[in-house]
């Protein structure tokens, strides 16, 4: 049986699709469109899983969710060790680091910046604070970036993939002259074929 990826349009779930292409494991995709009026995912994805949130990925019945622990899940499991460190490395304990900063600490101010861009002028005592972190986490991210243009070593890993969601919103809310590395690290990662390939699959995103 093959994968399934129940994939929502303008999402996350966009890298685990990339993902997939660049360790050549064999999936399905199920699609999904957000409501037009609230970009909420719609009530189909309660079906799949209580929280009806995107991605799911299903293996011969089991419904896996989080991009972090599916990105584990199909590194060990689905041919993509070559893009995880050795355990016991240095480099596998800044990898975990990595994969979990992609989804935890980087994505609060993203969020807080999209949902309280919704209540227009009662949002300005927020926005010093949404702004500061957002700053404090891309310029974390752009420092760390190592010269080969990877996070972990000197070729693509599975951080890389994670990392690339927070590095494109840096990008598309005009930063990339201050950020100048993370711009770089997206260009990179979008002139991969595998990238190229999962784009083609499951839809532009967010302007790309």
């Amino acid at each position: 049986m093959s994968l399934i990826v129940h994939h929502l349009n303008n999402s996350r779930s966009q890298r685990i699709l990339w993902l997939l292409e660049e360790i050549g494991a064999p999936y399905e995709i199920r699609f999904y469109d957000r409501d037009p009026v609230t970009n909420l995912a719609p009530s189909e994805l309660l079906a799949v899983h209580p929280l009806g949130k995107s991605p799911v990925l299903e293996d011969d019945g089991r419904a896996i969710i989080e991009s972090g622990a599916i990105t584990e899940y199909l590194c060990e499991r689905h041919g993509g060790a070559h893009l995880v460190p050795p355990r016991g490395s240095d480099e596998h304990v800044r990898h975990l680091e990595w994969l979990h900063f992609a989804e935890g600490s980087a994505m609060t101010p993203i969020l807080l910046r999209i949902y309280t861009a919704r209540l227009g002028e009662a949002a300005a005592p927020l926005e010093p604070r949404i702004a500061q972190q957002l700053d404090a986490h891309f310029s974390y991210m752009e420092g760390e970036l190592g010269a080969a243009g990877h996070f972990i070593g000197d070729a693509l890993s599975a951080a890389d993939i994670m990392l690339s969601f927070p590095a494109e919103i840096a990008v598309m809310q005009g930063m990339a002259p201050r950020y100048p590395k993370l711009a770089a690290f997206v260009a990179a990662c979008h002139a991969r074929p595998a990238w190229q390939r999962a784009r083609e699959k499951g839809g532009a995103y967010y302007g790309y």
